[in-house]
């Protein structure tokens, strides 16, 4: 009886041990395309952060904490961080709340509910590209919007031109890209919601604000996380939007971090410096995503 149980555990510890090692040897392929493709090439940026010099490994300097010193001390790049911090407030909240409201529009019984479904979600399959040529055609000075003001009596507005106008039209790309995302995961969440609190609140004499309110958000909290951390780390590096529309301009007042580190590393051809841009805008991703997931860490 006695060799019986031992025979049992030792079976029982192997078998532990061989589904451990089945585990790593499945898990090994994309383990490696994670350290070769992400974890490696993240190394080699903030080893390049402390360098000056071209991009191979003979031609760089150690010069430590110099790139970091020059960031502090560059006046435009403050202002690139400002423009992002702005870009980014004025994109996450409409990019959360407009969605939210048609999600919740578009969850109820009707007329073209498919139809509109649909319509609302093909800019998020547009390329971004494509998205931002089609903008900067609404926008110049000769474009439609314009057409539509002059028409109803309104001077037309240099929007690519101004320094006020520019970021605008910026913002409103991207809140027009990510709706249909957000839109189709609000929508997925709504259908986690049991249709008996609905009923229950109606028994109450809940009107429909107050069934939103108590009953709605509260069964939304996990997905409105999840809706706001994607749209921060979408917002946070957008770059084709700068690039296609304005090229950072006018006088620098639409610059976002990420176009200016590819300005700085393949523009000036300054690695180095690009690198600890890129670090820092790292840093402040985690950051953000840190203080979100610790306060709403149990959903």
């Amino acid at each position: 009886m006695q060799s019986n149980t031992k025979t049992s555990k030792f079976s029982f510890k192997e078998l532990l041990d061989n589904q451990t090692f089945a585990a790593w040897f499945f898990l090994a392929p994309a383990l490696i395309l994670l350290g070769i493709f992400v974890i490696g090439p993240i190394g080699y940026l903030f080893y390049l952060s402390f360098t000056a010099g071209s991009f191979t490994r003979d031609g760089v300097t150690w010069i430590g904490l110099k790139n970091y010193l020059r960031l502090i001390l560059n006046p435009d790049f403050w202002q690139v961080v400002w423009n992002t911090a702005y870009f980014t407030i004025g994109t996450v909240l409409p990019s959360i709340v407009i969605p939210l409201g048609l999600a919740v529009l578009l969850n109820r019984s009707i007329i073209l509910r498919g139809l509109l479904r649909t319509s609302y979600f093909l800019p998020s399959i547009i390329s971004l590209v494509a998205a931002g040529l089609g903008f900067r055609w609404l926008f110049q000075n000769q474009g439609p919007v314009n057409a539509i003001l002059d028409s109803i009596g309104i001077e037309p507005i240099s929007w690519l031109g101004s320094t006020t106008w520019a970021m605008p039209v910026i913002i409103l790309l991207s809140i027009w890209k990510q709706l249909g995302f957000n839109m189709v995961v609000f929508l997925a969440g709504l259908q986690t919601i049991p249709l008996s609190r609905y009923e229950a609140a109606e028994l109450d004499g809940a009107n429909s604000w107050e069934q939103f309110w108590n009953v709605t958000l509260p069964g939304l909290r996990p997905t409105v996380i999840f809706v706001t951390i994607t749209t921060v780390i979408f917002t946070l590096r957008s770059f084709e939007q700068v690039y296609v529309i304005t090229g950072g301009g006018p006088l620098n007042s639409t610059n976002l971090l990420v176009y200016y580190i590819y300005q700085e590393a393949f523009g000036q051809f300054d690695f180095g410096y690009a690198a600890a841009a890129a670090n820092l805008l790292l840093a402040i991703t985690m950051l953000l995503v840190y203080f979100q997931l610790r306060t709403w860490g149990e959903e």
